[in-house]
């Protein structure tokens, strides 16, 4: 604010001038003046003074002043309009021819000197209760001046204001249209950009009350009232689904249909006038504010249905192939149809029954078509034809098949075209622009649909009389390989093939069947050019080369992935093929298709990528550059987990063998068991034995003949010697069954029996016997225990080598582990570098629009001030602007 110090004056400042002295008067007679009279012809000369070379002198004194006017004599009507008219004048935006040294921005600055007495705006709204036309209107202009000074921080103080908007909108009732008008322009600049203010606007019977005035004033034949309401129903309903849900809710959507009355619209010869053209933009615009692709599908899905019941669509497709219709008309029905039926089932088969009235009467896609191959069509009305294609395939399988039907030798009618004969006329077109277009078409038809891909293989040409009929998919490849076709129509055709062999092995398989296919993408990819046009071309070259590597059947032992690998490593080298396929995502064309489904160009020469086509490279670039450039990564990974898998299963066999192993011993630890209970049993014998030998010697030195219990304890010992025979037998038996099974063996032999010199003969005979069966027995018995004692070390010495081998596969399978989790934290950091660079990417575009705001903002001021700006850019943001 030092302009203005050397206007109030002071130490630092200059003296005033005669034009401040007067002003000075002015005031102190405004403020100080105890007659009504006095006081009034001071404002009335302040506001005359306000307006040229005074400006200044009166806004840096007499502010204040008038504001206290306002507040303390609002019951003279007059002296209240004068200081209205005074502020109006200080805060213009607009200068006159004598305010040649004045700021371009001096409205600006005493918007913000007033507003910041909070007070002053509540003062101004408290006004509009004055009914005077000389104090409402005033008071409205002031409002609407200060919004379009200093809109957001206008706009929080009227929201906050106790009963400040619902006041504006009571204005709209006003019945003088001057006052209606003006309060028009304020709601349009009050609502703009500001979504609490835009709810509660709507929720005070504001579609109500725009509608009513819109039919009033005569619907599209009205004048700029008609689109200004319009204008205010767009900034309502535009991205603010609140107010979205309540116009649908409220049924507003049937009153729609009154505006697109076709007979209405064209009974008037004459033709169409400027303000009526742009009336129906306007509602157009509304219209698809409803629809956006911006929106969710639920949200778009119930508006959608509302307009095919109310018979809106139905309306719109009427005006669509009506006749007299300006083209920029045409050219946003055909955006408004293309957005009413995109992704609804429901709505894309009405479409697709549209007939044009023509004779034969045709199908409106047909004619559509026809406008968008003609290259002496409007190049906005193409663009509008493709998008409204586009929308009628989204996501619609039957049309899309539809399409490709008529592509089919099979579908071919007799002195009828269709949309197959109209896309590949396009496609092969002399027009670069033509071939575009087709080219986005065709890709449309086969996007995410594997049956239209391998149908499309179907399709043969002829090419020329005589000549064999060649395939859709090579007369592409022979059409980019043939000297230097345009740079449209090499993206075009690419971008087709591209989308056509993506996720499709058999599509895939049939391209790799001509091998100059890849001669041609390899000797493009590998070509050093500095243009970004070509770079562009070469990254989809690349992308192409990657579908190859990424779908292939290895079906072509010439092609499969290893050679067409060597072939990029060799002939392009793997860093050249990473950084081709990072130049598609650079270019600007390609950032531009991937912020909104429908076109946006300025002209035909920088219309270069679809928007759907943007998705799918996104989709598939990382995935196609590790599969062409990380062939030993993905090598040593597979190997990797060959190598776990192998042991794994090694330490199965082994854990197996082991658990064998202890089976077996516990097996032999019980068998050593029960040979101890059979020598145990063994002694006992011997001891009867020796108890036997030395009653049989009592007797015979003692008696002559044997008693009774002799002979009873000699047939009891002959018994139970046959018993023991019998036991040693079976137990021999068993031992025999049980050698191989043993490995430990801990049984002692006993001590032999003492011999009896004065045995019987008898007994001698049978105790020998016994002592020589047991001999050999126990002979036997230690045989066994030395072989299975050998065997039993074996084994140890086996299951050590075992469990040494184990761990040494046991660490190199966490050394695997290790290493492979290594690998995934190098993986997890790429992906992390990758998604800061597009944040970054995303964070440049954000600041790219900004500084155009603020060039735009610096070349409005330079205007202001007498400079000369060049128009052309501002002539593409406005491009741009009728686009968004």
């Amino acid at each position: 604010m030092d302009y203005f110090k050397k206007y109030l004056g002071g130490e630092n400042g200059s003296q005033p001038s005669d034009g401040a002295n007067t002003v000075t008067k002015l005031c102190d007679r405004a403020q100080t003046s105890t007659l009504l009279d006095d006081r009034r012809g001071a404002v009335r000369a302040l506001k005359s003074l306000s307006r040229g070379k005074f400006r200044v002198q009166v806004g840096t004194q007499a502010m204040e002043i008038l504001t206290d006017i306002l507040d303390k004599d609002r019951s003279d009507i007059e002296i209240v309009s004068f200081a209205l008219g005074a502020l109006i004048n200080v805060m213009s935006e607009e200068l006159d021819e004598d305010e040649i040294d004045i700021p371009a921005d001096i409205g600006d600055q005493f918007t913000e000197i007033f507003i910041k007495t909070e007070s002053n705006v509540s003062l101004l709204l408290s006004l509009l209760d004055e009914y005077d036309f000389s104090v409402r209107r005033p008071a409205v202009n002031l409002i609407t001046t200060l919004l379009s000074n200093k809109p957001k921080a206008v706009q929080e103080m009227i929201l906050v204001a106790p009963q400040g908007v619902p006041k504006l909108m009571d204005l709209l009732l006003d019945s003088r249209e001057v006052v209606r008008n003006d309060a028009l322009l304020l709601l349009i600049k009050l609502t703009k950009g500001h979504t609490n203010i835009q709810k509660i606007v709507a929720f005070e019977n504001a579609y109500e009350r725009i509608l009513e005035i819109v039919h009033s004033e005569g619907l599209s034949d009205g004048g700029i009232v008609v689109e200004d309401c319009l204008i205010l129903l767009l900034n309502l309903l535009k991205e603010n689904k609140s107010n979205q849900t309540l116009f649908v809710e409220g049924n507003y959507v049937r009153r729609l249909g009154t505006f697109f009355d076709v007979e209405a619209l064209t009974a008037n010869d004459v033709g169409w006038s400027a303000q009526k053209v742009a009336n129906m933009h306007c509602m157009l615009q509304a219209v698809r504010a409803l629809v956006s692709p911006s929106l969710s599908q639920k949200e778009r899905s119930v508006c959608q249905r509302r307009m095919n019941q109310s018979g809106l669509l139905q309306q719109l497709c009427t005006l669509l192939m009506a006749t007299g219709i300006p083209a920029d008309v045409l050219t946003e029905c055909i955006n408004t149809v293309a957005e009413v039926i995109r992704g609804h089932p429901d709505n894309q088969n009405h479409f697709a029954g549209v007939m044009a009235p023509s004779n034969p009467p045709q199908p409106a896609i047909v004619v559509l078509l026809m406008s968008m191959v003609n290259d002496k069509q409007p190049f906005v009305l193409r663009c509008a034809v493709l998008y409204c294609f586009e929308c009628f395939l989204y996501k619609n399988d039957l049309g899309q098949s539809q399409i490709i039907a008529t592509l089919l030798p099979a579908s071919a009618e007799v002195n009828q075209i269709t949309a197959g004969q109209l896309l590949c006329s396009g496609l092969f077109s002399a027009d670069p622009l033509s071939t575009w277009f087709a080219a986005v078409a065709l890709l449309h038809t086969v996007l995410g649909k594997i049956a239209n891909k391998e149908n499309l293989l179907r399709v043969q040409l002829a090419t020329s009389t005589g000549s064999p009929p060649v395939t859709l998919l090579q007369q592409c490849m022979n059409i980019l390989s043939q000297g230097s076709p345009h740079l449209q129509t090499k993206l075009g055709l690419l971008m087709f093939l591209i989308t056509w062999l993506s996720n499709s092995p058999t599509v895939t398989s049939a391209f790799l069947s001509n091998p100059s296919n890849v001669s041609y993408l390899t000797s493009q990819v590998s070509f050093h050019d500095s243009d970004e046009s070509e770079l562009v071309v070469q990254g989809l070259c690349a992308f192409l080369l990657g579908l190859c590597v990424e779908n292939n059947k290895e079906d072509n032992e010439k092609f499969n992935v290893q050679s067409l690998r060597a072939i990029v490593d060799k002939r392009i080298g793997f860093d050249v093929y990473a950084d081709r396929l990072s130049q598609v995502s650079k270019s600007e064309s390609y950032g531009l298709a991937a912020k909104k489904p429908y076109i946006v160009a300025r002209d035909s020469d920088s219309l270069l990528f679809d928007h759907e086509f943007t998705k799918l490279y996104k989709s598939l670039e990382v995935q196609l550059l590790n599969s062409v450039t990380k062939e030993d990564d993905k090598e040593a990974g597979v190997n990797h987990d060959s190598i776990v898998a192998q042991f794994k299963e090694l330490i199965r066999v082994q854990d197996s063998e082991l658990a064998t192993l202890r089976q077996k011993l516990q097996a032999m630890d019980a068998m050593a068991t029960e040979r101890t209970q059979l020598a145990q049993q063994v002694q006992d014998l011997k001891d009867q034995n020796s108890l036997l030998k030395t009653q049989k010697a009592g007797q015979i030195n003692g008696y002559d003949a044997p008693t009774g219990d002799t002979a009873a304890i000699d047939s009891q010992s002959q018994a139970q010697t046959e018993e023991l025979k019998s036991q040693l037998s079976q137990r021999d038996s068993t031992i025999g069954q049980l050698t191989a099974e043993i490995e430990k063996l801990k049984i002692v032999p006993p001590p032999a029996p003492p011999t009896s010199l004065d045995a019987s003969p008898d007994q001698s005979e049978l105790i020998a016997r016994l002592e020589k069966e047991h001999s050999a027995a126990v002979d036997s018995l230690n045989s066994e225990k030395v072989s299975l004692a050998a065997e039993l070390a074996a084994a140890k010495d086996r299951a050590s080598k075992l469990e040494t081998e184990k761990d040494q596969l046991v660490s190199q399978l966490e050394s695997l582990r290790v290493e492979l989790a290594a690998n995934g934290a190098k993986v997890a950091t790429l992906e992390g570098c990758i998604k800061e660079k597009e944040n970054e990417g995303e964070d440049l575009l954000l600041l790219l629009e900004t500084n155009s705001e603020k060039i735009a903002s610096l070349k409005g001021r330079l205007r202001g001030l007498g400079q000369q700006v060049s128009d052309s850019e501002d002539e593409e943001d406005d491009v741009d602007d009728d686009a968004d």
